[in-house]
C-alpha cells in the first residue's frame, strides 16, 4: 500500500523505497524530485532558492492536486503525475504501462486508460550493482507538440520533436537541458549526469546514466516569453552586458607575438574601423598549465594592454583548463587533488602538444588556485576578459565512464563542468570589484548564464552546411536561456584565404553576425603558417593560421565587411537595449518568430529567419549562390525593408539578397533610429 499525503506546501508519495516530492518553486512553477535513498537531496545544481511560496493543495477522490498559479500537478495513489495549466488543459503526464494500480486494491479501475502488460513505470530507478541508479523518466508524447531549447547541437532543425539528444558536453555541443514546448510549458532536467533525451512521437524520455535522484523543474505560461522569463528567475539571468562587448571582436588562430597584436589593432585604428575587443588565442604561454605569457614573445604585456586600452580596445586572453605534466603547477595541483582523475589507465586527458590533465573545475580549491594564477599573470597586467576554451572539457576520448571529478564520477556530474569553470572566473573577478564581466566560454550548462558566459559554437567547419547548423544552434541556445552567444565568423577550420567560394561564405556569415548578440571574427585559416621553431625548451610550439583581418580577403570583400562593421556600430544602441532586457527579464536577444507571435501558426513553421529583439526581422542567406530568398512577415504588423519599401504582414515575399546584404526589416512602430540605422549607406 502506498502513502500519499500533503505536508505544508508539498505533496509526498512513498512506496517501497521510492519517495516523490512535488513543491512550488517560483511563479507558476514546480520542482519535482524522487529518490530511492533515505533522504531527498537539496542540491542546487542550477536552481536558485524560490523565496516565499504559496500553493493550494486539494483532494479529488484518492488523488491530490497542488496548484501554483498557472500550473497544477495531480498525483494519484499509484504515484503517477500529470500537469495542467490554469484552464485545466493537460500539459504533460507520466508514461505508465502497468496491469495494477498500487494502493487501490486488487480490483483495477476500468477507467484507467494505461492498464497494460508492458510493466513500464513513468519513473524507473534501475540499480547499478554496488552503486547508485540508472534513471529513466518517461512522459506521454503529443504529436501536436513542438520542442525547442536544450542548448546547442550541430543539426539544422530548430524544432526538436523527433530528435534524440545526447546529454553530454563535447566540442561544438553544449547540453543545456531546458526545453520549451509549444503546448505552453517549459521543463528543466535538473541533473548534470551524462544521459539522453528523446522527444519521440510515441514517448518522451529522459535518462541519466548514474544518479541518486530524479530532479526536474516545470513551469507553465500563456506564451513563450512568460515561460522564458520564469526560467530566468529560477536559474538566474545574464548580468548586465559590458558596453564594449556589443562591438566588433577581432580574433584568429593565432597572434603569436605582442607585436602582431599591436600591429593589427593599430591598423584597425588607422583605417578608422570599429574594434572593441582583440583576442589573444592559445599557446601564448610557456606551457599548458602555467597560465602566463611567454616573455620571449610577449615582453611587456602590461604596456601592450595599456596601449590597447588607450585605443578603446579590450584585451581578451585564452585560458585552457589543461595542465601539462611538465608545467610548474602540475606537481602541486596533483598532490592537492586539484586535477581530474582517471579511473583506469594513465591520467592523461588530452594529448594536444603535450600530455595534459584538466584542472578539476568542480573543486572549489582548484577554481581558487587557477584564478590566483590568472590574477597574478593576467589580471594584474590590466586584462579583464578571458576566453575559457576547452570548457566541455574536450577529452581525447569521450569515455565519460573513465573520469572522476571532485563532485563525483563524470557519468554522474559531468555536464556541470563548464558552469563551474565559468563560476570560478566570475567570482574571482567579482572579488576584485569588477562589475562588468563577460567571458567567452566554449560550452555551457543550466545556470551558466548568470556567470557572465558568452557561449560560442565551437570548432565548426567552414561551410554553408555548418552555417545553417549554427543558425539553429544559436536560436535553441537562446530558448535554453543563454542570451549571450556567438560563432566563429566564417567557421573555424577549412577556409582558405585565396578561395572565392570561401569568400562568399565569409561574407554571408559576416552579414548574419551583424545581427547576432556578439560579432566575432575567428578562424584557423589555410594555408597554415609554421612557427619559427618547432620546439622551445623541449615543448612543442603551435602553428598559426593565415591572416584573418577584414582586409585579408581583397579589396572587394573588405568593402563589404567594412559596411557590415559600420552597420553593427549603428545598431549597437538597439542591441544594448536588448542586453538590458536579457538581464532584467530573461528575454533572449535572438528570438524565433513564435516568441512574439505564438498565435500565428506560420511562426512555428518558419525555421530560417528570426527576430533580433521585438522590432528587427532578419533572414540570413544560408546557401551558396543564393541571391534572393523567401521571407515570411508576421501578421498584424507592417514591416519596412532596407530600401524603404513597406509591406503588410501575414504574407510571403521573394526578397532580393545580393552579395552586399541580407534581407532585414523593421517593424512599423519601432524607434525611428532603428530604421535609420538599417537604411543608412
Amino acid at each position: 500500500m502506498s502513502e500519499l499525503r500533503a505536508e505544508q506546501q508539498r505533496i509526498i508519495w512513498r512506496f517501497d523505497r521510492q519517495t516523490l516530492i512535488v513543491e512550488p518553486w517560483g511563479e507558476n512553477s514546480l520542482r519535482v524530485r524522487a529518490s530511492c535513498q533515505p533522504q531527498i537531496a537539496d542540491t542546487d545544481w542550477a536552481l536558485l532558492p524560490p523565496g516565499v511560496q504559496a500553493a493550494e493543495i486539494s483532494q479529488q477522490g484518492e488523488s491530490l492536486s497542488l496548484r501554483n498559479g498557472k500550473i497544477t500537478a495531480t498525483l494519484n495513489p499509484r504515484g503517477q503525475l500529470a500537469f495542467y495549466n490554469q484552464r485545466g488543459e493537460l500539459l504533460l503526464e507520466e508514461f505508465w504501462r502497468q496491469r495494477t494500480t498500487v494502493g487501490i486494491g486488487a480490483t483495477e479501475k476500468s477507467q484507467d486508460k494505461y492498464i497494460s502488460a508492458l510493466k513500464l513505470d513513468g519513473r524507473e530507478f534501475r540499480p547499478i550493482p554496488g552503486g547508485k541508479y540508472q534513471l529513466t523518466v518517461r512522459f506521454e508524447a503529443r504529436r501536436d507538440e513542438k520542442i525547442y531549447g536544450m542548448g546547442q547541437y550541430q543539426q539544422a532543425g530548430l524544432d526538436l520533436k523527433g530528435c534524440t539528444l545526447e546529454l553530454a558536453q563535447r566540442n561544438s555541443q553544449a547540453s543545456v537541458p531546458f526545453m520549451l514546448s509549444s503546448l505552453g510549458y517549459g521543463l528543466l532536467w535538473h541533473n548534470p549526469a551524462i544521459g539522453e533525451a528523446t522527444f519521440g512521437k510515441n514517448l518522451t524520455r529522459w535518462q541519466a546514466q548514474v544518479t541518486d535522484q530524479m530532479d526536474y523543474w516545470i513551469t507553465a505560461g500563456d506564451e513563450p516569453a512568460q515561460i522564458l522569463r520564469q526560467y530566468g528567475r529560477a536559474v538566474g539571468t545574464a548580468p548586465p552586458m559590458p558596453a564594449f562587448a556589443t562591438g566588433f571582436w577581432q580574433c584568429k588562430l593565432r597572434y603569436r607575438t605582442q607585436q602582431e597584436v599591436l600591429e593589427v589593432a593599430r591598423e584597425y585604428r588607422r583605417r578608422q574601423l570599429p574594434l572593441s575587443v582583440i583576442v589573444i588565442d592559445f599557446f601564448h604561454w610557456t606551457n599548458q598549465g602555467d597560465w602566463c605569457f611567454d616573455p620571449r614573445d610577449w615582453p611587456d604585456p602590461k604596456a601592450m594592454t595599456a596601449e590597447l586600452k588607450a585605443m578603446g580596445i579590450e584585451t581578451m586572453v585564452s585560458v585552457w583548463p589543461t595542465v601539462d605534466s611538465r608545467s610548474a603547477n602540475y606537481a602541486r595541483m596533483k598532490s592537492q587533488g586539484l586535477l581530474v582523475n582517471s579511473d583506469r589507465g594513465v591520467s592523461v586527458n588530452l594529448d594536444f602538444l603535450g600530455n595534459t590533465t584538466f584542472f578539476d573545475a568542480t573543486h572549489p580549491a582548484a577554481r581558487a588556485f587557477v584564478w590566483q594564477e590568472v590574477k597574478r599573470n593576467y589580471y594584474d597586467l590590466g586584462i579583464r576578459t578571458f576566453w575559457l576554451d576547452e570548457a566541455e572539457p574536450e577529452y581525447r576520448a569521450y569515455d565519460f565512464d573513465n573520469y572522476r571529478y571532485h563532485l563525483g564520477p563524470v557519468l554522474e556530474v559531468g555536464n556541470i563542468y563548464p558552469q563551474k569553470f565559468a563560476q570560478g572566473f566570475y567570482e574571482g573577478l567579482q572579488q576584485q570589484g569588477e562589475t562588468e564581466i563577460v567571458n567567452l566560454v566554449r560550452c555551457a550548462w543550466a545556470g551558466s548564464q548568470r556567470y557572465g558566459v558568452l557561449a560560442w559554437s565551437g570548432d565548426v567547419h567552414s561551410s554553408f552546411h555548418a552555417l545553417r547548423n549554427q543558425f539553429s544552434a544559436g536560436l535553441n541556445m537562446a530558448m535554453a536561456g543563454m542570451p549571450w552567444w556567438t560563432t566563429d565568423i566564417g567557421g573555424f577550420q577549412g577556409g582558405n584565404v585565396e578561395d572565392p567560394a570561401f569568400h562568399e561564405l565569409l561574407i554571408r556569415w559576416f552579414q548574419w553576425a551583424v545581427f547576432c548578440p556578439v560579432m566575432r571574427l575567428h578562424g584557423y585559416r589555410e594555408p597554415q603558417v609554421a612557427p619559427p621553431e618547432a620546439w622551445r625548451d623541449g615543448i612543442a610550439q603551435c602553428n598559426s593560421g593565415s591572416p584573418n583581418e577584414v582586409w585579408s580577403y581583397g579589396e572587394e570583400n573588405y568593402q563589404l565587411m567594412k559596411a557590415c562593421l559600420l552597420l553593427r556600430e549603428r545598431l549597437r544602441p538597439y542591441i544594448d537595449s536588448l542586453m538590458r532586457q536579457a538581464h532584467e527579464q530573461g528575454d533572449p536577444v535572438m528570438r524565433p518568430l513564435f516568441y512574439h507571435y505564438p498565435q500565428q501558426a506560420e511562426s512555428w513553421q518558419v525555421e530560417d529567419q528570426y527576430l533580433l529583439g521585438r522590432d528587427l526581422l532578419v533572414a540570413p542567406v544560408l546557401r551558396a549562390g543564393e541571391r534572393e530568398r523567401r521571407v515570411w512577415l508576421p501578421a498584424e504588423e507592417s514591416w519596412i525593408a532596407r530600401n524603404g519599401e513597406r509591406y503588410q504582414g501575414g504574407q510571403w515575399l521573394q526578397m532580393a539578397a545580393p552579395l552586399s546584404e541580407i534581407p532585414a526589416l523593421v517593424r512599423v512602430g519601432a524607434e525611428e533610429s532603428l530604421l535609420a540605422a538599417l537604411q543608412t549607406r
